[in-house]
């Protein structure tokens, strides 16, 4: 069985930890890495500007209806992580970004448990027709899971995340509603040692 997680809206104080987990720089790298001013990258937000402002900046990180931020929570109600989905509603598209920041629990499958229920909420409520993910080359675990998840490799990208200064090739991959009911069985299937 994968761990139990559950996905929910992000609180000050996971915004605040999410903070603390990109300036680790082995967390940072594999989300989006570091800025040319030595700041951990974000997607969709900067959690210390997002933090300092007021209602209306939160509203429109978290209100947005083409974007969705989750925080992940393990079983026993512990913040571990983020999951998002950014939307293209007129392609009925999604790309999906998900950080454990907590590097004690990674290579125990919480991020496929989390991914799990992202593509349970696209697929879901959304009713969305297609997620794709784009892994830079360096993260070999995060291509293994999607991978595994069910993922299908629609395309490699030239130079696009950065990382020490270099700038590395990225791994586009996709998974279409049709075909997540399937692969989402046979991963429940699946028995995790």
């Amino acid at each position: 069985m994968f761990p139990e997680v559950t996905l929910v809206t992000p609180t000050r104080e996971d915004i605040q930890r999410m903070a603390e987990w990109l300036n680790d720089p082995e967390v940072s790298t594999v989300w989006y890495g570091v800025g040319d001013d030595g700041k951990p990258l974000h997607t969709t937000y900067i959690p210390e500007t997002l933090l300092a402002g007021g209602t209306a900046e939160w509203d429109q990180v978290f209100n947005d209806e083409n974007r969705t931020v989750f925080s992940v929570y393990s079983g026993d109600g512990e913040h571990i992580g983020e999951g998002q989905l950014l939307v293209e509603w007129p392609l009925l598209e999604a790309r999906a970004d998900l950080l454990i920041g907590r590097k004690d629990l990674w290579h125990h499958h919480y991020g496929t448990s989390a991914l799990i229920g992202l593509l349970d909420h696209a697929f879901g409520p959304l009713a969305l027709h297609r997620v794709w993910v784009d892994i830079p080359e360096y993260n070999e675990p995060g291509l293994l899971m999607v991978q595994h998840v069910g993922f299908v490799v629609e395309g490699h990208l030239r130079k696009t995340h950065p990382k020490n200064n270099e700038w590395f090739d990225s791994t586009v991959l996709g998974l279409l509603s049709e075909e997540y009911p399937r692969r989402r069985a046979r991963l429940m299937e699946t028995t995790i040692i």
